[in-house]
This record gives C-alpha cells, sequence and structure tokens, in this order.
C-alpha cells in the first residue's frame, strides 16, 4: 500500500482511540458504562445495532457467501430483517418499561425479573461465552482483511493490531464510546463500499455485461441455495434478537419505548436488503476478478472465500481510495467487536460476580473488558473462519437462551424450574451433535434440534412441573 493509505488508516485509528479516551473521563458510574445513562435516540441506535449485528464478521462472511454462492447469500441478512421487525413489536414492549423501572444493564437481569437468580446466572455464562467467541471472529475479520492488503503482514499479527485497538478504546469509553463510533462507522462503512468498492470493481472488471458474461447465470439468480441452508440461518440468527445482550444493552439505553421501536426498523431496513446485495455483490467481484486476471494468478492461489474480497481491494483500487475503503471494513469489525465485548463484560462483571452497587464497578468494568478482549485475541489466533466462529457463537446462545425467553413473553408467571431445565437441554442437544459430528438429516446445523428440545422441554416444564424457587 501507498503511505498516503497508511495515513488515511492510522488517523481513523487514532481518533477511535480518542474517542474511547473521551467517553472515558466522562463515564461516572456503571451505569453511564453499560447502558450510557439511558438516554440514546433512533438515529444512533438504529445504526449502532444494524453495525453491531451485520459488523465486520458478516461484511467479510457475507462476501465469502457472494463468492461461493452470488446472489443467493444475501438471504442470511433477511433473517436479520425479521428477527429487527419481531423484536420491535414483540419483545420491546414487553421488556422496556421493566427495564427502565428495575435499572436493569443486563440481559440476565431481565431474566432474573421472571425466573429468579439461578436462570440469570447460567444465563450469563452462556451469554458471556458466547459473545467471547463473537469478539474473536471480529478480530478475525480484521486479521484476514489486514493481512490480504498489506503484503508481508501475517494473519496472526494482524489479529495482534486489530485485537488491541478494539479492546483499548472499549475498555476505557463504555457503550457511549461504542455506540457514537458505531454511528460514524456504520457511515464510514456504506459511503466507502457503495461510493468506492462496487465503482471500482465494477471497472476492473469491464463491466456488468462482463460480470453476467463470467459467472454462471445461478450466482446472479436468488434460488441458488438449499432450503436447508436457510432454514439453518432462520434458527441461528433470527432469535439472537431475542437473547442478543449486545441488543438488550442498546433497549435498556434507549430514551422510549418508542424510539428503541422505531431504531429496530431502521436496522432491520439497513440489513436487508442495503448490507445484504452491497457483501454479496462485491464477494461476487472478486470472484470474477480472479477469472479475469484482476488478481494475478500467483495471488489467487493461496486465498480463500473470505480473503477474495481484500485481495481484490489490494488490486483494484487507487492511492487514497483503498486507505478510505480499508477504515470503512476497520469500522465495520470494530463496531461489533466493542459491541460484543461489552456484552462479555456487563455479563461476567454483573449478572456471574455480581459486582453491582460498588464504588469500584467501573472501574472492576474495566479491567475486566480488557481481560476478556486479551482472551478474545488469544481465540481468534486458532479459529480459521470468520463465518463459521461467528455462526457457531450465535448457536450455541440461541440453544440455551431463547426458550427462557419465549417463557417470559408467553407466560404470565413462568416457572424458573422450566428457564432452568429449557435451558441445559437446549445447550445440551446442541453440543452433543455439534461435538459428536453426528449429521443430522437434509444437513441441518445442531442449533435446530437444540433449540426445538429446549422449546419442548420448556412448554413441558411449565405445564406440568412444580412451582420451584430458582434462588
Amino acid at each position: 500500500m501507498h503511505i498516503a493509505d497508511f495515513i488515511i488508516i492510522f488517523v481513523y485509528i487514532i481518533a477511535m482511540l480518542m474517542v474511547g479516551l473521551w467517553f472515558h473521563r466522562k463515564n461516572q458510574s456503571s451505569e453511564d458504562y453499560y447502558v450510557g445513562g439511558r438516554k440514546m435516540t433512533r438515529w444512533h441506535l438504529g445504526l449502532s445495532v444494524v453495525a453491531t449485528d451485520v459488523g465486520g464478521g458478516f461484511s467479510i462472511g457475507l462476501g465469502g457467501l457472494g463468492f461461493a454462492m452470488g446472489l443467493s447469500g444475501s438471504w442470511i441478512l433477511f433473517t436479520g430483517l425479521i428477527g429487527a421487525w419481531l423484536t420491535a413489536v414483540v419483545l420491546i414492549p414487553r421488556v422496556y418499561k421493566i427495564a427502565f423501572t428495575e435499572k436493569f444493564q443486563t440481559f440476565p437481569e431481565m431474566l432474573s425479573h421472571h425466573y429468579g437468580k439461578n436462570v440469570a446466572f447460567w444465563a450469563g455464562i452462556i451469554s458471556a461465552v458466547g459473545y467471547l467467541g463473537f469478539t474473536s471472529s471480529q478480530i478475525l475479520a480484521g486479521a484476514k482483511l489486514t493481512s490480504g492488503t498489506i503484503d508481508g503482514l501475517s494473519v496472526n499479527n494482524a489479529a495482534l493490531i486489530m485485537g488491541i485497538i478494539a479492546i483499548v478504546y472499549t475498555a476505557l469509553g463504555g457503550i457511549k464510546a461504542v455506540i457514537y463510533t458505531d454511528t460514524v462507522q456504520w457511515a464510514i462503512l456504506l459511503s466507502g463500499l457503495t461510493f468506492v468498492g462496487v465503482p471500482f470493481a465494477l471497472h476492473s472488471v469491464g463491466g456488468l455485461d462482463v460480470l453476467r458474461a463470467s459467472v454462471d447465470k445461478e450466482m446472479l439468480q436468488l434460488t441458488n441455495i438449499q432450503g436447508s441452508v436457510v432454514v439453518n440461518w432462520a434458527f441461528s440468527i433470527i432469535p439472537i434478537w431475542f437473547i442478543g445482550m449486545t441488543l438488550y444493552q442498546r433497549i435498556y439505553a434507549a430514551s422510549s419505548k418508542k424510539e428503541a421501536q422505531k431504531a429496530w426498523f431502521l436496522a432491520g431496513l439497513f440489513e436487508y436488503p442495503v448490507m445484504a446485495f452491497l457483501g454479496v455483490f462485491l464477494g461476487l467481484m472478486a470472484k470474477v476478478s480472479i477469472d479475469q486476471g484482476v488478481i494475478p494468478a500467483a495471488d489467487a492461489a493461496g486465498i480463500d472465500n473470505e480473503t477474495a474480497l481484500p485481495m481484490m481491494l489490494k488490486f483494484i483500487l487507487p492511492t487514497g481510495a483503498l486507505g478510505i475503503i480499508l477504515a470503512a471494513y476497520f469500522s465495520a469489525i470494530l463496531s461489533t467487536a466493542d459491541s460484543c465485548l461489552m456484552a462479555s463484560s456487563g455479563n461476567f462483571v454483573r449478572d456471574i460476580f455480581k459486582v453491582k452497587k460498588n464504588k469500584n464497578s467501573l472501574k472492576v468494568s474495566q479491567i475486566m473488558t480488557f481481560v476478556l478482549g486479551s482472551l478474545a485475541l488469544v481465540l481468534a489466533l486458532y479459529m480459521p473462519s470468520v463465518l463459521d466462529l461467528m455462526l457457531l457463537s450465535y448457536s450455541f446462545m440461541v440453544s440455551g437462551l431463547l426458550a427462557p425467553v419465549v417463557g417470559f413473553i408467553f407466560f404470565k408467571r413462568p416457572k424458573p424450574l422450566a428457564g432452568l431445565l429449557s435451558m441445559a437441554s437446549g445447550a445440551a442437544i446442541f453440543g452433543f451433535f455439534h461435538f459428536s459430528g453426528i449429521e443430522l438429516p437434509y444437513k441441518y446445523d445442531p442449533v435446530v434440534p437444540g433449540v426445538l428440545a429446549s422449546l419442548l422441554v420448556l412448554f413441558i416444564v411449565q405445564k406440568f412441573g412444580t412451582e420451584r424457587s430458582s434462588e
């Protein structure tokens, strides 16, 4: 890369760190740190939600899907649209008033209100572990992007660079730094992909006519996908909107129920069709760029689906533009990594170790964020695929946590035992099928039996089980 590109990226990184330092000086309590004083409005929340959910993992992962299956890969974010709008209609009206009154800061605190402390404790563990893995996937996404565009930089060294940046400004600034930087980061990503990435990619391969002539017709259709794949995505992604700690933090941070609902409607539209088609289209262009010789054969030989897109950017973008588009992708990656790291930290501090009304709670929260970020960085060094790690983290959390949420939405008095056993059965069934290697019919993912088992146990125990306290 040219020195001008490095300067653009360097300035961007310094700006993110300065934001973290600014809010570090403004935070006065853990309420400021985790829910931003509960004063956020729809645009900041909506853009933060979509930046967190799509983020770098899906940005790089979507490119990989576009490379492998073409436009049909966009269906993965259609599930995001459904999840966001269902949350706005079903979940937010059910939880906002309670959270505001009780001053909740984490998702398991909502479960504690309905089921008791034992359910909340185990939910905190499941959520914390899941978001630790999700943070790792974002660091890995940044590493693949960086190593694919900077000659001589290994994935591991790139992971160290991206991880340190995300950890430092998140640990310093808390949720305010996360939400406000998310707003800017999403604007950078969307404008960078739309006005820089797509035009240069099309120009480099010779235009739309060359694109249509260079790929199979199936790659340009929305039916180039098996139904079981869509089902797997739906089971993994739609429920995360109901159990995601990062999303509950934003509901709690909203200034009103209506502001939260409008934010979620906005987020759904930005996910699909906007980001969905941008991501897969650029991935498809990366495939064409190899066929057209835009990416030299020597460089193309060692790339995978997820590194093809950053490799294409390296060869098609002129000086300055490459720095802008890389800053856009770094924005997406950091916007998700910071939110997931905040979620895992909140789970450990408030739900597992029970550090709440303590004069040192803010400092403890910052230290925990730093420690967990370091663990996520180590995990990222040993994982090969961004999308696989993301979906694994999603599936683990969904299998264990969806049923208790369904319980407090549909039952006036959900039983603690129903919540506890549904969590245990869902996580256990998912873990069994995932680690045993047993193949399910029609290539269904282990999350499918995990979710179905947890819901079945929930309804059976709720109907026939005894009233037992989980305290």
